[in-house]
């Protein structure tokens, strides 16, 4: 078992762009997302206004740590950091088979450290 993990950890070592693209595994549930996320989640399911300019551009997935989608399928949106100035770098990601429409959204991801990593949230339901 140790020989596995050790030639596990010596691939993602070796190979870091094959491991991201691996869907992120860690889940978080809208209710223990931090207060201005849930925010952020109520005005993305109610389709805005949004308080950014750059609220529900396209989101690339340049990082490619969520599932491969057709360009446009991902949207951005800011999730207000207390005390930051700027954006911060707390998002949501939402994914959308209609283009891109926030109220059609059924993915849901949060970072707290833009895009580094990311939790897909679940429990989103309830709009």
């Amino acid at each position: 078992m140790r020989f596995i993990a050790l030639l596990l950890a010596v691939f993602i070592h070796v190979f870091p762009a094959l491991a991201r693209d691996a869907a992120p595994v860690a889940d978080i549930a809208a209710a223990e997302l931090p207060a201005e996320a849930r925010q952020t989640l109520e005005l993305i399911r109610k389709g805005g206004p949004f308080p950014y300019r750059q609220d529900g551009v396209v989101f690339g997935n340049r990082e490619k740590l969520l599932p491969p989608r057709p360009r446009g399928h991902y949207r951005e949106y800011t999730v207000r950091t207390p005390g930051v100035r700027d954006r911060g770098a707390r998002r949501i990601i939402t994914g959308s088979a209609a283009g891109g429409d926030a109220k059609t959204a059924n993915e849901y991801w949060y970072s707290e450290d833009h895009y580094n990593s990311f939790r897909r949230i679940a429990e989103t339901k309830g709009r």
